[in-house]
């Protein structure tokens, strides 16, 4: 049983970045860290979900709960930001997990995240797929039915989905300092466009639309059953929309808005100075999208009603309600743009992920090579990269879209607490940074994280316990037995 729990030191964790074959290329800096954050955060989220969450859940106050949610990412940042300053190797929180935990739950961890960004790379493909087709219809193109993907039960594969991943990899393979330029070119764009938005949306903001601020609490009509939130079938609490508590009801909506910013982490080892940058990127990423969602829900709702704002698209229809069709036009425009960013960088979290699992023998070591020239894991990458290509184009995946999100929060809960146990085991290690008032902080992360877990729906904890039976049966038949720290092996048995 002691195995299971076996810890990697962070010494030979560091040590295993040198090995030849399976060493990365460190090619990035603290604003390209920080431009990954902002590029995998901003998506269509700022586009649809400020406005959808005001009309449905918090009115005019959604700006308080992006602040909210976005202190609970705070939370969880500042222990990321410890751990991977101190332990500055790929795979984010498994390899976190490794050095505090264990061996298997660092596995647990590892198995869960490669799931979480497979599916959220998948879904964020399909999405931009449908923007592109909305493009390609304006301007008279066509795809077939067939190849426009699975909908309404008629069977169909998305061509415009799959392509996108298969080019996103070959990027990802050909280097990070070319992914980070990729990265660098759409994040700016979409940024102009969400300021371009910000500023030229603050001219039609009516103050009377702000009354009232915070609306009249109202309690939420819901289904029961596997489709409620698990907290709802655990206490039969019932979340309230709009008023006080609605402030809390939306900011676990939109929190998920701001899955993300942990994918800096795991380019840690890819990074000239780690223990400085690493930090820098994922407070920094977190500040600016913070920043960027407040200001465009008090735009959103400014400019248009909260009872009035569309569900599918309320800034662009916010603009259109005010005789701007154009700037209507530039935030899809920006959307598309900013959904392929997403993609691409879900892709690398999940392509380091897997690496850092294989060069520790817990999956086959074959994927730990890395490229002569590119310097990049392009066997794990080429793998995975076909398989979410395969998922985004043939499987019609928006009821699994939960799953990135528990994954998400799991993933917070496992760092929050290794901060606290190797704060215990080694208090000798040299910290960079240092999350501040441990345990205070992680507990809180803790609580905060899994307080929006139990708001997610029972059927996604179920399926959920689905994919990490299936990982505990990979582990017993393959991983355990593979382990290089079992074994005791170190450099040269590739």
């Amino acid at each position: 049983m002691s195995s299971l729990f076996r810890t990697k030191s962070v010494e030979q964790s560091i040590r295993d970045t040198e090995e030849p074959e399976t060493a990365l290329k460190k090619s990035l800096s603290a604003l390209d860290l920080t431009v990954f954050g902002v590029g995998v955060i901003i998506g269509t989220g700022i586009f649809v979900l400020t406005g959808k969450i005001a009309k449905e859940t918090a009115g005019p106050s959604v700006a308080i709960a992006f602040v909210v949610a976005g202190l609970v990412c705070a939370l969880a940042a500042l222990c990321y930001a410890e751990f991977a300053s101190t332990v500055p190797v790929a795979g984010s929180a498994y390899t976190f997990s490794y050095a505090s935990l264990g061996e298997f739950p660092a596995w647990i961890i590892g198995w869960d995240l490669i799931l979480e960004l497979a599916l959220g790379c998948a879904v964020v493909a399909v999405g931009w797929s449908g923007y592109m087709r909305s493009l390609l219809d304006t301007a008279g193109l066509h795809l077939p039915q067939w190849l426009s993907g699975t909908h309404n039960g008629d069977f169909g594969f998305d061509l415009l989905a799959a392509l996108l991943v298969v080019a996103l990899t070959l990027v990802l393979v050909a280097g990070m300092k070319l992914s980070s330029r990729v990265t660098g070119i759409v994040v700016a764009v979409k940024v102009t466009v969400v300021l371009l938005v910000v500023i030229v949306g603050a001219f039609f903001i009516t103050g009377s639309n702000y009354d009232p601020f915070v609306p009249p609490s109202q309690e939420v009509e819901g289904g029961g059953g596997i489709h409620a939130p698990l907290i709802q079938l655990m206490t039969g609490f019932t979340p309230a929309n709009f008023g006080v508590m609605g402030i809390f009801t939306a900011a676990a909506v939109v929190f998920f808005a701001f899955i993300g910013f942990d994918i800096v982490a795991t380019a840690a080892e890819e990074t000239h100075n780690p223990q400085r940058d690493v930090p820098r990127g994922i407070l920094g990423s977190l500040f600016i999208c913070t920043l960027l969602y407040v200001a465009v829900s008090i735009v959103v709702t400014g400019m248009q009603k909260y009872t009035e704002l569309s569900t599918d698209a309320p800034l662009a229809d916010a603009f259109k309600s005010v005789g701007h069709p154009f700037w209507a036009g530039l935030i899809s425009f920006g959307a598309a743009v900013g959904l392929t960013s997403v993609s691409m960088i879900l892709l690398l979290g999940q392509t380091r992920v897997f690496f850092a699992m294989s060069r520790d023998g817990l999956l086959p070591r074959a994927f730990s090579r890395v490229h002569p020239r590119f310097g990049t894991p392009y066997r794990s990458t080429l793998l995975l990269g076909g398989v979410v290509a395969l998922l985004a184009g043939f499987t019609s995946i928006d009821e699994l879209a939960e799953l990135v999100n528990i994954g998400t929060l799991f993933a917070f809960v496992v760092v929050a607490l290794g901060v606290i146990l190797l704060r215990r085991s080694r208090p000798d290690l040299p910290r960079a940074f240092r999350t501040p008032l441990v345990p205070l902080v992680p507990i809180l992360s803790v609580l905060a994280s899994f307080w929006l877990m139990l708001n997610l729906p029972a059927e996604t904890w179920l399926r959920f316990a689905v994919w990490m039976l299936l990982g505990v049966l990979v582990y017993f038949v393959y991983g355990r037995t593979h382990s290089r720290l079992g074994r005791g092996t170190q450099a040269g048995d590739l």
